[in-house]
């Protein structure tokens, strides 16, 4: 498919780089370039060239194929030029499925959609043992096609920016969890970033599957043209998955059939639209109810989404470095009935800060404020009336800060509101620097 085809390869961080040796391994003729001109290659590049630190811009016209990472925008004047000379643009997912030789359940969502794909992995994973769990949770898709059967299944969590760049992208079930603003840096407009989210059912025919979240606004009216499975933890469906005293119920026609009984809410860690969403996946990609119910029970979770990270002094702290936006945030605090002190700010993403700020009232007791937002959203705060906020000049301080102003039975919790590139590499730095903090 790709032997002997000129291809550019842009950004040359895990994913990238991932599939420059696999267009490699199949005979393109490979180039790499990434703006910086210094990179630690996890591989053997020495048969594959590389323009690092140089403008794409200069040379795109040379290429058959272009293969960006999910970092770069597709306004990026380079890519407003190969596609002006009508030369592909690709993302690595895009790649990956072209090559994938099994069927892929593809989730996306503004929140929980690392949860989810963890989650409907490990189901997955004990009904059918050759699934593997990849894509934006960490692990590139391109690193793993070559080792795939037509037995296998493909769980893949997939971002607005790996789907602004799809082409034949076809996963057999795809999911929308939720849409709530984010990412308006890189988007620019909202109406944007839905339509971004929305093409993972572009390319899926009727007898393919999408699920769908009935209770959020957005992803309720969407029009896919396959079969829509939706899930809701306010009304109960007739073609879905729902609570009913909080017993999760499903009821999807042409699967399961009959009206199956899951699980008590109450039974599992996981937060109810997420196991809602996890179990229609599930059910829809085969998994039997008793399988899918066991794994809800034994869930411990995923490392920094309001991971629990020890106890001092009778105060639980909670590592939620992942909350990189306000709905994300607002769940968060959702989840607790005691005494708050909140560790938050970051990376400005062009955010409205509002409607987290009106949770405040009744549960956050004192705000410690970092990163480059912190004075936006005091800003929002004092128009809200909410004055208990303070400022601190980095995570370090942010924690002693928190621990003095904790209460006995309440809790310390990060949940930033925001991204972390303004003083961490990603959430997961950010995430591993606070539990490190905490614990020393």
């Amino acid at each position: 498919m790709f032997e002997n085809k000129k291809i550019l390869v842009c950004g040359m961080a895990r994913s990238g780089q991932a599939a420059a040796i696999l267009l490699r391994e199949m005979g393109a003729i490979v180039t790499v370039t990434d703006t910086k001109a210094d990179i630690t290659f996890d591989a053997d590049f020495t048969r594959i060239e590389k323009r690092l630190g140089e403008n794409p811009e200069d040379f795109v016209e040379n290429f058959d194929i272009i293969v960006i990472s999910p970092g770069i925008s597709v306004y990026a004047p380079f890519v407003k030029k190969a596609q002006a000379l009508n030369i592909p643009v690709w993302g690595e997912a895009e790649l990956a499925y072209r090559l994938c030789p099994c069927n892929m359940v593809a989730i996306t969502g503004t929140n929980g959609k690392t949860t989810v794909t963890t989650l409907v992995g490990e189901i997955m994973k004990k009904h059918n043992p050759s699934t593997i769990v990849a894509g934006n949770i960490g692990v590139p898709l391109t690193s793993l096609v070559n080792t795939l059967t037509p037995q296998a299944l493909v769980v893949a969590e997939i971002s607005s920016f790996q789907l602004e760049t799809i082409a034949a992208f076809r996963p057999k079930i795809s999911a929308i969890l939720n849409m709530t603003e984010d990412h308006l840096d890189r988007h620019l407009t909202m109406e944007n970033y839905i339509a971004a989210k929305s093409k993972i059912f572009e390319n899926q025919r009727q007898i393919d599957k999408c699920v769908l979240n009935c209770d959020n606004s957005i992803t309720k009216v969407l029009k896919p043209s396959c079969d829509v499975v939706y899930f809701s933890a306010k009304e109960e469906l007739e073609n879905g998955v729902f609570l009913r005293e909080k017993w999760i119920i499903a009821k999807i026609k042409d699967s399961c059939g009959e009206e199956l009984k899951i699980l008590n809410i109450a039974e599992t860690r996981v937060m109810p639209e997420n196991a809602l969403a996890a179990t229609a996946i599930s059910l829809l990609a085969g998994a039997p109810p008793e399988l899918i119910a066991e794994t809800l029970r034994d869930f411990k979770g995923v490392p920094h989404r309001l991971e629990y990270v020890t106890t001092i002094d009778n105060t639980d702290y909670y590592n939620d470095s992942k909350a990189t936006n306000t709905d994300a945030a607002i769940k968060a605090l959702e989840s607790f009935d005691c005494p708050i002190v909140l560790i938050a700010g970051g990376y400005d993403k062009k955010t409205d800060f509002s409607p987290w700020v009106r949770q405040f009232v009744g549960k956050v007791t004192k705000l410690i404020l970092i990163g480059e937002t912190a004075e936006k959203i005091a800003v929002v705060c004092e128009a809200q009336n909410f004055s208990s906020y303070i400022y601190a000049k980095d995570l370090q301080e942010a924690v002693a800060l928190a621990r003095s102003h904790a209460k006995p039975q309440g809790i310390v919790l990060f949940s930033p509101a925001c991204a972390s590139f303004d003083m961490f590499k990603d959430f997961e730095h950010r995430g591993e620097v606070f539990k490190q903090i905490v614990q020393c």
